[in-house]
């Protein structure tokens, strides 16, 4: 009689397991993404167009990172979380973590454009901030398209930074290499957290980096899946992030995850 208790309980989870395997989870799949230089152009036209003020031949790459993921009306079933979970260049990832506000396709996409736009108003207000010099001092434009979000803040100050002043004594902030990095940033030049920070080293690596400036808070994630030949630097301010650029080409300490 329990043998016969124990095979009828069994049944309404085979028939769970057999309907998950085909209903859509509220689940997103991600990979790396595309990268783009801040100091050179997108579409025949500069990422960072400065005027009011002289500025300078660069070298070297700074390269913001992205994502790609599945749209937030994609079905996403079980086999698809399963093979997720098991590839180091796919994450699955909570539907609302990616896409938090809900709403059509279309809102979302205004939405991350939004995002994206405050995001460089922040990042022209942190790099003249920190050059020390009065908003509205000198016309800075920032142009990439087909992106949003505001994760590329911290390069897009970056890179006014690098155009302005440099290293602060000739030199390129760079110093001449591929750097790719991630995070949002505020007027004061606060670096915050962003999404999906192990898949974007990938891209970065995959697109010739050889430095990645990280979230401070996102160490641990970035450290995951780490590519052969990328350091990770965290960083909490733009400040950190100018000093720590310096010193790889001048020497002096320089933080680790």
């Amino acid at each position: 009689m329990s043998t016969q208790r124990l095979a009828l309980a069994a049944l309404p989870v085979v028939a769970l397991l057999g309907t998950a395997a085909f209903a859509p989870l509220p689940f997103t799949l991600a990979q790396p993404g595309t990268t783009a230089d801040v100091l050179g152009d997108d579409h025949g036209t500069p990422v960072i167009s400065i005027e009011g003020a002289p500025t300078r031949p660069t070298r070297g790459e700074l390269r913001m990172t992205t994502i790609v993921a599945t749209g937030p009306k994609a079905d996403v079933g079980i086999g698809d979380v399963v093979d997720g979970w098991f590839r180091t260049d796919r994450a699955v990832m909570p539907r609302d973590s990616v896409y938090p506000t809900g709403g059509s396709e279309k809102e979302i996409e205004k939405h991350n454009l939004d995002d994206m736009a405050k995001s460089q108003d922040a990042a022209v207000d942190a790099a003249l901030n920190y050059l020390g010099r009065k908003p509205g001092s000198v016309d800075v434009t920032l142009h990439l398209a087909d992106i949003g979000g505001p994760s590329a803040g911290l390069f897009f100050a970056l890179g006014i930074v690098d155009k302005l002043d440099g290293d602060g004594s000739g030199g390129d902030l760079t110093g001449g290499r591929t750097i790719a990095g991630t995070g949002t940033i505020d007027a004061k030049g606060e670096v915050g957290a962003v999404g999906g920070v192990s898949l974007k080293t990938q891209a970065a690596r995959r697109d010739g980096a050889t430095v990645f400036l990280v979230p401070k808070a996102e160490c641990s994630e970035a450290k995951s899946e780490l590519p052969k030949g990328l350091r990770l630097i965290p960083v909490r301010t733009l400040k950190d992030a100018v000093n720590s650029l310096r010193a790889l080409e001048h020497g002096g300490e320089i933080p680790g995850c």
